[in-house]
């Protein structure tokens, strides 16, 4: 039986300028080209989740405008349940302002909109299913409530590094962040004994608990195009993984493939890989 997650975050509307280097600050770069993509955390590794084998209903706002509609086209196509998209009349969908270099490598920044009135209220009887997942692109009580109210195994992107409740992090079965953001956090990650996975980029990945090292894994080596989806297609696969009974070292080596298929393709929703594109990954070593 396929994995079912409710996943509780944002969606936005990626607006992407790609060129062939990113601005030092206070330095305009021109000759860039422009694209529009569904993105935001939350809607991204609820789409990577679907394309990996899951179930996925995806709770969240948007706003009452046209870039909703773009930034819900893929995860309808895919079949994301949508049922719990609330349309917000009052704050526009949010945007994220994205910059790309030629080598990969990328800068954001968000205009959250509607993501930031995600509320409490918005989240009583959560979906049935084996798992909830949250990130931190939409307001911080929303995600104290919804893991508190979840009915099975809690995964949490701590992404962006923010201030949160301590027993936000002690509740939850897994915790995934990125180097910066581990720095950010510190022990606190390991005060509930749960699983955390740290990752590195190009590097790897590390998955601990109780501070101690239980896997690493690097992945296949891939010509990478752009970043952006990379790391919500990790979080998403690492906790389809699991939820498959994936031994942990098995698990986080299939996290790391499905980062690299990302990393191959541009944009954010565009990139996620199907399931299939990842485990034949996988068998050629990335080659």
């Amino acid at each position: 039986m396929a994995p079912r997650i409710t996943v509780v975050g944002s969606v936005n509307l990626d607006i992407v300028a790609r060129g062939e280097r990113l601005p030092r600050p206070g330095e305009t770069v021109t000759g860039a080209t422009l694209s529009r993509h569904p993105g935001g955390k939350g809607a991204n590794q609820a789409l990577a989740a679907r394309r990996l084998g899951a179930e996925v209903h995806l709770v969240a706002r948007v706003g009452r405008d046209a870039a909703a509609d773009e930034a819900l086209a893929l995860l309808r196509a895919a079949g994301v349940d949508l049922g719990r998209c609330i349309v917000d009349p009052a704050a526009p969908t949010g945007v994220a302002l994205v910059a790309v270099a030629a080598d990969g490598e990328n800068q954001i920044v968000v205009a959250p909109g509607a993501n930031a009135r995600l509320a409490p209220p918005d989240l009583s009887d959560l979906p049935l299913a084996d798992a909830l997942l949250c990130q931190l692109e939409v307001p911080v009580p929303a995600v104290v409530h919804a893991a508190a109210h979840a009915n099975g195994f809690v995964a949490l992107n701590l992404a962006p590094a923010l201030d949160v409740p301590a027993a936000l992090l002690e509740h939850a079965d897994l915790l995934v962040v990125n180097d910066s953001e581990a720095l950010h956090y510190g022990e606190s990650l390991h005060l509930g004994g749960g699983l955390v996975a740290v990752t590195h980029g190009a590097r790897g990945a590390t998955l601990v608990r109780a501070g101690r090292e239980v896997a690493t894994a690097t992945p296949p080596r891939v010509g990478a195009v752009d970043t952006t989806g990379a790391g919500d297609s990790f979080v998403a696969a690492l906790l389809v993984a699991l939820l498959e009974q994936r031994p942990p070292a098995a698990a986080l080596q299939f996290a790391c493939a499905a980062g690299a298929a990302a990393a191959t393709v541009a944009g954010a929703q565009p990139s996620l890989p199907m399931r299939e594109a990842v485990e034949v990954l996988m068998a050629r070593g990335g080659r």
